[in-house]
């Protein structure tokens, strides 16, 4: 089937032939970030590649999804069923494994602006090849890099009612402002390709995400060989995890603004939001017991502790699985409208969201429509269900029914008296309560959004990052618009270390390694500095294990940073809240000092007083030194009986005994860190008595029959970490 700028194929190396035919043989490829990847189609272009040497292929892209596999033989079993029950029956990304192994021919590069967080630091290929750049610059970049080929996968329309039309669904991010560019570098004479793979199993979006598919060049469709889509399993939530999420909840604003990454810290604040809003007695068990509003005033300047009652709007590039599950238990539930005046009077509370003769009059006041009504006044009024879409106007009289017409003065008494009772709409229409860019997770959450109601997919706007991530004007909306929809933005981002003077330390080290990228962290953290009422929450863990010892998080100084200190807004860590905006360097420091992990307290002080940011006479207050992982049990034990802060609040992919397995494994990789502590683990795991009772872990872990040295050796490991675990459970040392 062809159209003028459309033609379906069912095959994919068909598809890669008439790539080839329009452009040649020197290709650069840009691909969407994360789940948007057309598996199909790049799998096919780069085998052509590496069985044509003539073909230069370079991808440019973010975050290419791969199954993980495990690096011992332990992992490696561990691994291995769990990854052909959630990824065997999805089709791998050929060029991302091959990066993996470094395997890539001379012919092919493939460089990334974001990497999944630690996935390349031991690959100087991808190292090298890194490209470093804001969310909100990276079409600009990577049409600096001369992408003349994009692909794309994309929801067909023909399933739900839209035939002809094509949905972005999960990655609308980058793709709907490049694709204009590349027509605009198509009329100049350079030959381009869009491509787009049709998958069913994408959920459906409208409004921005919709586009007809003439808008791409070759559209993949072979339903025979659809594949399920590739999920991210739920994370586990430990209790630092939400404790920090616990604090972060309180900085909410019930009728503001979210935005939030991926992550156990993002699921932490979800749920913790989730426990505010229907169990408020509880969470505030937990905020009494933690002193929050004394400890921590910006909290009663900022956030909130009551039930979320007007709702919140969520504006983020990711639209994370937590904010379906706001929508979910009616938190994420305020609806923001794509014109500026209007949103305005809603702030105001001059309007509501249910349509009344006041809301005309209010209307006419600013303005907004004129009496008598005028036929674009009628057809606004309709657009956003002020008045019922069954409403006429002829002859400057408004037809409400078949039988019943008033003049269009809404001064008139009669008109008013009609239009209350016949003509005015039930609720505003056209609201959205999530602009998201992207997203990407588990496949529960897949499944969820195939299947929301159509209120509620309407009320979901996949767009453009550039009109999310920062305040310029864009085609979707001007930056009077955004403001007056982002009202108390809280827009909460992690990072690895953050140093004492105020800078984070989220995406590099200090041997100039990248550990995952820029992404949107600076554009979001800079937002919040040019919002009225917004604040920007960096949230990291006090402490890390590093070669099987203690590290603090909480640095005096480093040489890599991604955020600089200038920016520095809100910290939050397990051990509480750091409100730093506008704050002196001394008070900086000792606000960072007192939510560290008090066994590195005494030595970032002592470092402070050197370089003179504190007095050499200040001493650590008692109340700053219980900064402990067991303080942090304690308090949200407050919560009562019932396990309120579980390791997985939204479900888990893992089984009962996956899990346990998975804790043991873990424990054992962090005792065996350093050589001497590999030495005493060997040591005990080859004394461990096998009395039976972990036989179908043992099973699970494919070690029940071991026939060589290495099996005989892996099942005694085994049977030691389950032991180690075992007693640590019983002596309530272990860590989720």
């Amino acid at each position: 089937m062809t159209g003028q700028n459309k033609v379906y194929v069912d095959d994919a190396d068909a598809c890669v032939d008439q790539v080839i035919e329009r452009v040649g043989k020197d290709i650069t490829l840009g691909l969407p970030l994360g789940l948007g990847k057309p598996v199909r189609f790049a799998n096919a272009l780069y085998q052509r590649a590496k069985d044509d040497p003539d073909i230069r292929l370079h991808i440019v892209t973010a975050l290419s999804l791969l199954a993980p596999e495990g690096r011992s033989s332990l992992e490696r079993r561990f691994l291995e069923p769990f990854t052909k029950r959630l990824y065997g029956a999805i089709p791998e990304l050929a060029y991302a494994r091959d990066v993996v192994n470094n395997q890539l021919p001379e012919n092919v590069k493939v460089s990334e602006f974001f990497f999944k967080a630690g996935s390349y630091l031991k690959n100087p290929s991808q190292q090298r090849n890194y490209i470093c750049t804001n969310y909100t610059h990276a079409v600009r970049d990577l049409m600096a890099q001369g992408v003349n080929v994009v692909g794309q996968l994309m929801a067909p329309g023909e399933l739900h009612g839209q035939p002809g039309k094509m949905s972005f669904s999960c990655n609308p991010d980058l793709s709907l402002d490049i694709l204009p560019l590349l027509r605009q570098r198509e009329s100049g004479g350079t030959l381009v390709a869009m491509v787009a793979e049709q998958n069913p199993q994408l959920p459906w979006f409208g409004r921005h995400a919709v586009v007809e598919d003439s808008q791409f060049d070759l559209i993949l469709s072979a339903p025979s060989t659809d594949y399920p889509l590739f999920s991210a399993p739920q994370m586990a939530v430990s209790p630092a995890d939400h404790m920090i999420g616990f604090y972060a909840s309180s900085l909410l604003k019930d009728g503001g603004t979210l935005q939030v990454g991926i992550g156990s810290l993002g699921v932490a604040l979800v749920h913790s939001a989730i426990v505010r809003h229907k169990h408020n007695a509880v969470w505030k068990s937990v905020f009494q017991k933690a002193r929050v509003d004394e400890r921590f005033p910006v909290v009663g300047d900022y956030g909130g502790t009551e039930p979320f009652d007007a709702g919140l709007y969520g504006c983020s590039e990711m639209m994370v699985d937590g904010f379906l599950y706001l929508i979910q238990e009616g938190i994420l539930k305020r609806e923001v409208f794509g014109h500026e005046d209007l949103q305005r009077l809603i702030n105001e509370e001059k309007i509501s969201g249910t349509p009344s003769l006041k809301t005309l009059d209010v209307l006419r006041a600013e303005g907004l429509i004129d009496s008598p009504l005028r036929n674009r006044d009628l057809q606004w009024l309709i657009d956003h269900g002020i008045v019922r879409n069954s409403i006429e106007l002829k002859g400057g009289r408004l037809r409400l029914n078949e039988s019943t017409s008033v003049v269009a003065d809404l001064d008139d008494p009669e008109t008013r008296d009609r239009l209350q009772t016949l003509g005015m709409g039930e609720k505003l229409t056209g609201g959205v309560v999530m602009h998201g860019g992207f997203f990407v997770g588990p496949e529960k959450f897949y499944r969820e959004l195939r299947g929301l109601p159509a209120e509620q997919r309407e009320q979901i706007c996949m767009t453009s990052v550039n009109f999310i991530n920062h305040l310029y004007d864009h085609r979707y909306g001007d930056q009077k618009m955004k403001m007056a929809q982002r009202v108390h933005g809280r827009f909460i981002n992690t990072t690895m270390m953050y140093t004492l003077n105020g800078a984070a330390v989220s995406d590099g080290l200090a041997d100039s390694r990248v550990v995952s990228g820029v992404g949107g962290q600076y554009n979001f953290v800079a937002m919040a500095h040019e919002l009225p009422g917004a604040r920007s929450i960096v949230a990291l863990r006090a402490s890390r294990t590093s070669g099987g010892e203690a590290v603090s998080n909480i640095v005096f100084n480093y040489p890599h940073c991604t955020i600089p200190r200038h920016l520095r807004d809100i910290v939050i860590t397990e051990y509480g809240i750091a409100d730093l905006r506008g704050k002196s360097d001394e008070d900086v420091f000792l606000s960072l000092i007192r939510i560290a992990d008090s066994r590195f307290q005494e030595a970032l002080l002592k470092q402070a007083k050197k370089v003179g940011k504190v007095p050499s006479g200040f001493k650590l207050p008692k109340d700053w030194t219980n900064n402990t992982p067991g303080q942090v049990r304690e308090t949200l034990a407050a919560a009562g009986e019932g396990d309120w802060f579980p390791a997985f609040p939204f479900g888990r992919d893992f089984t009962d005994e996956e899990l346990t397995l998975g804790k043991a494994l873990k424990s054992l990789k962090a005792a065996t860190a350093t050589p001497r502590g590999k030495l005493s683990t060997l040591w005990q795991a080859m004394r461990a008595d096998d009395d039976g009772r972990y036989h179908s872990m043992i099973e699970r872990m494919g070690l029940a029959r071991p026939s060589n040295f290495r099996e005989k050796l892996d099942r005694k490991l085994v049977i030691h970490g389950l032991q180690q675990l075992e007693s640590s459970t019983e002596t309530g040392s272990v860590k989720s």
